[in-house]
């Protein structure tokens, strides 16, 4: 069994890193080695700590068993495109607002052993491939762990959407978001859009203040390559994929296809999915 598990930090979020240090300690004291990445982090600062000594992920990546995430939702997604290409399980401990990526609170730190140990239950997740093409050429790639949306700036925009080459939605609004079944509790929700399961394999195109009644979100099947044209563009316009932003012009194509990598968020704990919806969005049941 790997010995080494990596946490991934957001200073900004885990104030004077102690939720790092309890961590560590806790990890350490069940014989595991700790190292310390952290995320959002620009070089290492003059004050940082002497007793959390700072490791290159791609030094320590290779034979670790768990990377664990500090901080929201924006830090879990940062740590899950730094950890491309590795078949390593991630698990995330809340330390902003809503964080629905997130498997624990700073409370519930002691279970981190039990992940390390392999004790939970794998989530595969969908992750989304985007990229934009001008002209017949790609300007632009990304891989999306939530969703990515196109948006106008002051004035709505003109979308046609695609699957597979055949149209299934033309409209003025807002925007669009095609997300992953993870980031359907996200901004896709938040225009409309419905709630699937994590683990599901679907693309999702929500239409954001679609100026056409006709104008629903679709579910489509995870083999359909999307593709979104903005055409008659009179503003600015630009697509957001987990909190990248890229601007398009008029005559721009957004594709969106299901990403060749998965991410595996380590599971642990009694609550459902359900019972985190329900939690997080502050309903009573």
């Amino acid at each position: 069994m790997k010995r080494r598990v990596i946490l991934c930090p957001n200073p900004t979020k885990d104030v004077g890193l102690e939720t790092s240090r309890e961590a560590k300690k806790i990890l350490e004291a069940a014989g595991f080695e700790v190292c310390i990445s952290p995320e959002l982090l620009d070089g290492r600062p003059d004050d940082w700590p002497e007793d959390l000594p700072i490791s290159e992920l791609e030094d320590v990546i290779d034979s670790a068993a768990l990377v664990v995430s500090l901080g929201g939702d924006g830090t879990i997604m940062h740590t899950i495109h730094r950890l491309m290409g590795h078949s390593i399980p991630v698990i995330g401990v809340n330390l902003g607002t809503v964080g629905f990526l997130a498997e624990l609170d700073r409370g519930d730190l002691p279970m981190l052993v039990s992940a390390a140990r392999g004790e939970y239950e794998p989530s595969p997740r969908m992750m989304l491939e985007i990229r934009v093409e001008r002209a017949g050429k790609t300007v632009y790639t990304n891989y999306a762990i939530n969703d990515v949306s196109l948006h106008g700036i002051v004035q709505m925009i003109r979308m046609t959407a695609r699957g597979d080459g055949r149209k299934i939605l033309e409209f003025s609004g807002d925007g669009i978001v095609i997300s992953s079944p993870t980031g359907s509790t996200a901004y896709s929700l938040s225009a409309g859009g419905p709630i699937v399961e994590p683990t599901a394999e679907n693309l999702i195109l929500t239409p954001i203040c679609a100026h056409a009644l006709i104008a629903r979100s679709f579910v489509l099947a995870p083999d359909r390559v999307v593709t979104v044209t903005v055409s008659g563009l009179r503003c600015r316009a630009f697509i957001s994929s987990d909190g990248d932003s890229f601007e398009v012009y008029d005559g721009d194509t957004l594709i969106v296809r299901k990403a060749e990598y998965k991410t595996v968020i380590a599971h642990v704990g009694e609550k459902a999915f359900y019972d985190i919806v329900f939690e997080k969005l502050g309903e009573a049941r």
